[in-house]
């Protein structure tokens, strides 16, 4: 690697790494802490590319690269910033910042970046229309993993792309956000932004009226794996008279679609028209890294809405990152309401959290309908739960009675019913002798009525 490289941060550690490993990959670096400093240096002309934070104490990285634009055209800078939201890397992505990369960093990927971004002559900026939005501070896709931040990435990559966009995700995902978030920071967000739903597609004439709502806005088509073959044969008919002045089309979908159409239950020739670029939006239980941001996010919002300030202990947050949320995002937001709402201590314990996630189901039936659950899986899942509900900590001793009591029981009960309180026919079913079943039925407390059945 040969080039100047400008470093400016206000955390001391991070300018020295990046001094240290920048200048081992045989780069000159000049490194400051003020914004100030490197706007001077960048109108004197040095550096051959820029490496800045967001938030500095005399000013702010994103705002400054227009003025950077200006004084040196094609001159590449790489955001780096703490503020690890969607909005930080589609702000990043307008302002024509050669790249994004959350805090923490990985210092081998940047260093890869960064020589790639000196390899590079950037184009020069091209003018565009006052982009001025609304705060979004309410928009709750946030998160700090690898996974939302490749996904922020290619998000800011595709918002002004005139490809098709296809979101999948599990419920509660967020995955209508991220399509209303790529109209709204689009330069379609002055037109109409339409959804269209499997209820709003029964004939030709109401998919030809979304479309006309739409203009030249954008049109999601939610849940598209829902929709049988009528309404897919009409969308793709829709699809092909689409003229100049056409709606981006966008769509979501909770089940895998190249599955259901490698087994007959999706139209190919929709699949690959809706497919132009597909976002996968990760469950929350494969980024728990993000549940204390996310959750951190939902009490500021309360505290502005009035419900005052509360902040999770450790304990707590254990239970809420162990926990599988089967309703992602969404169930996590109202989790965290009814914690709000129910308690009135500053500090959320371990306690309350308990008492909410007790009544929370362990995990969603399959959304997909392919084949039942063995009764094994249910046993494991609630087990699982179980153990998660005490995060690092083992539960009480006794666990294997406590489980084989909660499973005999039920069984001993459903069984009485079934052959109508005969207790003969109950063992014979059950695969016991009679006196091990009356043994069971006084132990377990379980009341036996017998009644004519027919069997």
């Amino acid at each position: 690697m040969d080039g100047t490289i400008l470093v400016a941060d206000d955390d001391r550690t991070i300018r020295t790494v990046l001094t240290q490993a920048l200048t081992r990959a045989g780069c000159k670096v000049h490194a400051t802490s003020s914004m100030v400093t490197l706007m001077r240096w960048i109108e004197e002309g040095k550096g051959d590319l820029v490496i800045c934070d967001v938030i500095m104490p005399d000013g702010n990285g994103i705002e400054a690269l227009p003025n950077i634009a200006i004084q040196r055209p094609g001159l590449p800078v790489i955001v780096i910033s703490a503020q690890n939201t969607i909005m930080t890397a589609i702000q990043a992505a307008e302002a024509d910042a050669y790249d994004y990369l959350p805090k923490p960093f990985d210092l081998p990927d940047l260093m890869k970046r960064t020589a790639r971004a000196l390899e590079m002559k950037r184009r020069a900026p091209t003018t565009k229309a006052d982009q001025a939005r609304e705060p979004a501070d309410d928009l709750p896709l946030v998160g700090r993993t690898p996974a939302m931040q490749a996904l922020y990435r290619l998000i800011a990559r595709v918002i002004n792309a005139d490809l098709t966009v296809l979101i999948t995700g599990e419920s509660g995902t967020g995955k209508s956000l991220i399509a209303r978030a790529i109209h709204d920071f689009s330069d379609r967000r002055a037109q109409p932004f339409v959804v269209a739903g499997a209820a709003d597609l029964a004939s030709a004439e109401s998919a030809g009226q979304f479309i006309s709502r739409a203009k030249a806005g954008s049109i999601l088509f939610d849940e598209v794996g829902d929709l049988n073959d009528d309404a897919q044969a009409l969308i793709v008919r829709v699809l092909d008279r689409l003229g100049e002045d056409a709606p981006r089309i966008m769509a979501t979908s909770q089940g895998d679609l190249a599955h259901r159409m490698e087994n007959g239950g999706f139209r190919p020739d929709l699949f690959y028209r809706l497919g132009g670029v597909t976002l996968s939006v990760p469950s929350l239980r494969d980024r728990i890294d993000d549940i204390p941001l996310l959750s951190e996010h939902f009490l500021a919002r309360a505290d502005r809405d009035g419900a005052g300030v509360r902040v999770f202990s450790d304990d707590a947050m254990d239970l809420m990152r162990g926990y599988s949320w089967p309703g992602n995002v969404r169930q996590l937001e109202n989790t965290v309401r009814r914690i709000i709402v129910t308690g009135v201590e500053e500090t959320i314990g371990r306690a309350e959290v308990e008492t909410v996630l007790g009544n929370q189901p362990a995990m969603e039936p399959m959304a997909n309908g392919r084949g039942h659950d063995k009764l094994s899986d249910s046993v494991a899942r609630h087990l699982n739960r179980y153990f998660d509900l005490h995060g690092g900590l083992l539960p009480p001793p006794g666990l294997y009675q406590r489980i084989l009591r909660e499973v005999e029981a039920p069984m001993i009960e459903i069984a009485l019913d079934a052959t109508g309180g005969n207790q003969a026919k109950c063992a014979d079913l059950l695969g016991i002798n009679r006196n091990t079943l009356r043994k069971k039925i006084t132990e377990l407390d379980i009341r036996v009525t017998r009644r004519r059945k027919l069997m």
